[in-house]
């Protein structure tokens, strides 16, 4: 089993910048963020392959949002920035391990995690 703890949820303006980590227990073939807005589905946001560092973004995020891991530390992170209104969603991470692949999907889908941690809130305001 692996426990995945998030932290660096909280408020920010418009435009700014906000950094999430997924502290992981262990090691992992993929880590993945997913957001869940109010009234709406939680969708995919970024993963990351952890051995080689491999990315893929939503196109929602893409060129805003980064995601990167410290091998060393078992942990994850999603660097947002130039944050919108569009943004404020619940995020969680989430971690594939075990199996060392990814479906035709690339690791995007909720499906493909094993184990999630508890949520972060993220609120952009104007």
């Amino acid at each position: 089993q692996v426990q995945l703890v998030e932290s660096g949820g909280g408020l920010a303006q418009a435009g700014g910048s906000l950094r999430l980590s997924c502290a992981a227990s262990g090691g992992s073939y993929a880590m993945g963020w997913f957001r869940q807005a109010p009234g709406k589905e939680r969708e995919f946001v970024a993963r990351i392959l952890w051995s080689g560092g491999s990315t893929y973004y939503a196109d929602s995020v893409k060129g805003r949002f980064t995601i990167s891991r410290d091998k060393a530390k078992n942990t994850g992170y999603l660097q947002m920035s130039s944050l919108k209104r569009e943004d404020t969603a619940v995020y969680y991470c989430a971690v594939r391990e075990g199996r060392n692949y990814c479906s035709a999907y690339g690791c995007s889908r909720e499906s493909e995690y094993d184990y999630w941690g508890q949520g972060t809130q993220v609120t952009v305001s104007s």
